[in-house]
This record gives structure tokens, sequence and C-alpha cells, in this order.
């Protein structure tokens, strides 16, 4: 009999690796005949711990937005400055768009409407509040303009991050996901900074404002 830290383990591999797959090829596209495959046991084991695919991609997204929320509270405590922060940021946003299916948005709130919800929650409420601070800190250390509607500003954000997702805008045969999501992010960084925040800018860009 499997004791309660076994099944656990189980459990933790089986979405581990099927959330693996979703970010290599989609989520509409994994079955779950591939998962099993993939993990070399049998559909009827996996559906022992799962009632369905629906429940393996909810815990999939979980697991994952606790992960990036470990990872950007990392990134904040270790942070020298406001533009220290988007640039931080940026390299993280770099390293998960390369790993992640264009797919994966329009497939979680067309057919997962339970983990297109956590995800909704999660942006709306850690994300949100993350990019409220950081315009605040910015607008206090003199790098962000102080004319700047904290409130809407950090709405517009957070569309930009999906925005890159959206097909019929930025078709993916044409655009690549993280190209898009990198111009976005220095678009909107661009636009609030001061010129104290250019200037750092430039310096984190390692560009001279001659050049």
């Amino acid at each position: 009999m499997e004791t309660t830290e076994q099944t656990a383990a189980v459990k933790e591999k089986i979405v581990a690796e099927a959330f693996s797959l979703f970010c290599q090829s989609g989520i509409k596209s994994v079955s779950m005949d591939d998962i099993a495959q993939h993990l070399s046991m049998s559909k009827k084991t996996i559906y022992k711990w799962f009632s369905n695919k629906d429940e393996v991609v909810y815990l999939g997204v979980s697991n994952y937005l606790q992960n990036i929320q470990c990872d950007s509270e990392d990134i904040l405590s270790g942070s020298a400055n406001a533009v220290d922060e988007l640039f931080n940021i940026m390299g993280t946003t770099r390293e998960i768009f390369s790993r992640i299916h264009p797919s994966i948005f329009h497939d979680l709130q067309k057919y997962h409407a339970s983990a297109w919800q956590l995800w909704q929650d999660y942006k709306n409420q850690y994300i949100f509040s993350k990019v409220k601070k950081n315009l605040e800190r910015g607008i206090a250390e003199g790098l962000y303009r102080k004319d700047l509607d904290v409130e809407v500003i950090a709405r517009v954000r957070l569309v930009l991050i999906e925005l890159p997702f959206n097909e019929r805008i930025f078709p993916k045969h044409q655009f690549e996901l993280m190209r898009v999501q990198l111009a976005s992010l220095e678009h909107y960084m661009l636009g609030i900074a001061t010129l104290k925040g250019h200037k750092l800018i430039n310096e984190y860009k390692h560009i001279t404002e001659e050049e």
C-alpha cells in the first residue's frame, strides 16, 4: 500500500510532466494518452489519481504560478531600485516565454475555465499588487513620473501581459512571442520613466545618451 508521501510524489510527477508537455505543444493538442505514454504508464493509472484532464491542467497551472511567485519575490527583494526590478523581471520574462507554447492562454480560456480563472485571480491580485508597488517605488525614487495614475497604469500593464498571446493582433507565424512581450515591456517602461529614469534605463541597456 502506498503511503501518503508516495501518493503525493506520484501525483506531483504526473502534473509536472503533463505541464511540461503543455508548454511544449499547447494544452489542447496534448491528450491524456500522450501524458500516459510520456510517463510510460497506463491511462488507467493516471485516472486513478485524477478525474479528468481539466484537473491535471488546473494543478499544473497552480504549481507553475506558485513557482513564479517565489521567483518574483526573490527578484523584488534583491533589486536595487524600481528600474532594476523591471530589468530583472524582463530577464525572467525572457526565460519564461522561451518555454511556453503561444497557444497556452487561448487553450486555457477556451477549454479550461477553472484554470483560466486561477490565472485571472493571480494576475488581478498578486501581479497587480506588485505592479502598483513598483510604480509607487519608482515615483518615490524619482525614476517614474509623479503625475502617473497608478491605478490606471497598473491595469494597463496587466493588459500588456496577455496582449502578445492575442493571435488576431500578433499572429504566431509572424511574431515571436518573446519578441512582442519584451517590446511591450520596454514600451511600458519608457512611458512611465522620468529623465532620471531614462538615463538609468540607458545605463542598464549599456547605451549612452549620445548614442
